[in-house]
């Protein structure tokens, strides 16, 4: 078995640059690049590929931007390449593949993981309740894509039987990864801690240069982020790993990199679930070895689900809605008449038509605070852009709104711009529904260059409970100094679904206890209250490891993805919205800031 391997993290997202992969084959001794091209609304749009062409539904930029261009080179460096390209047809991708291998005249073997995608068994889910809002399954037929996350475990299988290049369907998005640990060190189902590492590796990995200066809190250390170097893990056989990036690359590895993206749209951190074991990252220490080298180490893995997770996505009406601007004095209330004229004009035409109501409406005037809600300093900016949405059950209702936004081009305050292009159009809205299915349920199989084999998965394992964690201990000194909270933390924040999760990491330890006591639920309450539903819960979370908090907002997106309205609809910028939160801290604290 190998002492340590090498795994590249190539891509975050279906769309993202493809540059990744010649700079990570120049890296020496890069055994492995991975690549995550999903999310669930991808799955969506590939079914909908599928649906119109039966050759279709996978994401092309792995062929087209991977494979085509680098073929030659990652054959001849021996590198093995894993991702879940399949999307929603991963034996078409599979045979796109093969035919640029056979063209190619090179000598790779192609694997071909299957067994997610359970939309032909959807007439069997109807008694099935979503496992976050507890809603009733949709009817079958209105479901466009039903996938189950499968794990590392396949991945390892496809590449003891010989793979070069290992394409799965849905997958979560660490599996990749760790399915490349588990074949390299032969860890075995029982082997929690390890498992527990080597999701964590491919949880640091899996997007790409967020764990190298990109989407970083201190984003002026990243430099020029044209080069931006993409990450790369060094893993031992115990599961701990140094994270580091291609010299001569732009962007930074250090602490605030990798605990940023550790807490990246997790929830509980002792309790982040995924097919192969339930990690606990409450106690991971995260320490820099040498300089853009960064030392992951202390993961722990509890009992694994008996379950997989199943999403399935549906359409449910439409959506529209469009950005234009205004300057001049008083911009932010000239655009908030212009918004209100709008739908009134757009909620005449549907009355004259007998058609409902537009069921949700947005408008949010950037440029004038609207996402901080009461945080917010009314900055009466003179230029601002507003956004205007709805949705409807009705497409026709949708593209009323975008006619009469147009139509107020002439009658609107002074000072409206507009970029110049086509009108925007309608879009279908796309809503989740998760639910757990047993393992038993679901039917894995392997592709390997035709030779095919039935995954087997192993019998139930047992682990230790999570190791108990107590908040920070009180403050012992009266703050006496308020200073804003990006002086004394990083933060990101993502999704998870239709939750927000923000991660905030104490750039000292001393100042945790400071941060803990001051974001407390009143405190997170002000800051998000705008933009959660009404009754939403939020949780906070301690990891004494990293000495960091993770906040945990349920209903704070508006349904989250295309299903918002919201112009931020994952909650990216939610941490940015926090980090100038004011902090108090003992004037010793603030001395050394």
């Amino acid at each position: 078995m190998s002492r340590t391997i090498r795994i590249g993290g190539a891509s975050g997202y279906w769309g993202e640059s493809m540059m990744a992969t010649p700079q990570l084959l120049q890296v020496e001794g890069m055994d492995y690049l991975v690549y995550d091209f999903l999310a669930e609304i991808t799955m969506s749009i590939l079914a909908r590929a599928r649906a119109n062409n039966p050759d279709a539904g996978f994401a092309t930029d792995f062929i087209s931007g991977v494979l085509k261009p680098n073929l030659r080179e990652i054959a001849e460096k021996k590198v093995k390449i894993l991702t879940n390209a399949g999307g929603v047809n991963p034996a078409a991708c599979g045979a796109a593949a093969r035919a640029l291998i056979a063209e190619a005249g090179l000598d790779l073997k192609v694997a071909v993981i299957s067994g997610d995608d359970l939309l032909e068994a959807r007439d069997g889910f109807t008694d099935k309740k979503d496992m976050f809002s507890g809603a009733d399954c949709p009817s079958p037929d209105a479901l466009a894509s039903v996938n189950a996350y499968l794990g590392g475990f396949p991945v390892a299988a496809a590449l003891d039987a010989g793979a070069d290049i290992v394409i799965t369907g849905r997958s979560v998005d660490s599996a990749v990864t760790l399915g490349a640990c588990i074949h390299a060190f032969g860890w075995q189902a029982t082997d929690l801690d390890k498992l527990a590492a080597g999701s964590l590796a491919g949880h640091i990995i899996e997007c790409g240069p967020q764990a190298s200066g990109g989407n970083f809190t201190d984003w002026q250390l990243s430099g020029d982020i044209a080069d931006i170097g993409y990450p790369f893990i060094d893993i031992d056989g115990d599961g701990v790993f140094t994270v580091s990036k291609p010299e001569g690359t732009s962007g930074v590895v250090n602490v605030g990199t990798v605990s940023e993206q550790m807490l990246y749209e997790i929830g509980d951190p002792q309790a982040y679930l995924l097919p192969d074991v339930a990690c606990d990252f409450a106690h991971v220490t995260i320490e820099e070895t040498a300089p853009g080298q960064v030392r992951v180490a202390n993961a722990k893995g509890t009992t694994p689900p008996d379950s997989y997770k199943v999403c399935a996505t549906f359409a449910d009406g439409f959506r529209a809605g469009t950005m234009t601007s205004f300057v001049g004095i008083d911009a932010a209330a000239k655009a908030r008449h212009f918004a209100d004229a709008a739908f009134a004009r757009a909620r005449a035409v549907l009355r004259q038509h007998n058609l409902a109501d537009y069921g949700e409406t947005s408008v949010e005037i950037i440029g004038d605070d609207s996402q901080f809600g009461a945080a917010g300093g009314n900055p009466a900016s003179r230029e601002v852009v507003l956004k205007i949405a709805a949705k409807h059950e009705s497409q026709w209702g949708c593209g009323a709104l975008l006619k009469e936004i147009s139509g107020l081009g002439l009658a609107t305050p002074a000072g409206l711009s507009i970029f110049a292009g086509s009108r925007a159009k309608p879009s279908p809205v796309v809503r989740l529904f998760s639910f757990l299915l047993p393992k038993g349920e679901v039917d894995i199989d392997i592709d390997v260059d035709g030779a095919v084999s039935r995954f087997e998965e192993a019998g139930n394992v047992m682990g230790d409970a999570p190791i108990a964690v107590a908040a920070p201990d009180a403050p012992q000194e009266a703050g006496t100094v308020e200073v804003p909270l990006i002086k004394l933390a990083w933060g990101r924040s993502g999704d998870k679904g239709n939750k927000a999760n923000i991660g905030i990491i104490a750039r000292d330890a001393a100042y945790m206890p400071y941060i803990w006591a001051a974001l407390d639920e009143d405190a997170i309450r002000a800051r998000f209250g705008h933009f959660m539903a009404e009754g939403s819960g939020l949780q906070r979370f301690y990891l004494p490891g990293s000495n960091a908090m993770n906040i945990l907002i349920d209903e704070a997106l508006g349904g989250g993805g295309v299903a918002s309205l919201r112009n931020d609809p994952q909650g990216k910028a939610y941490a940015q919205v926090l980090l100038d939160h004011p902090i108090s801290i003992p004037e010793n604290l603030a001395e050394s800031l």
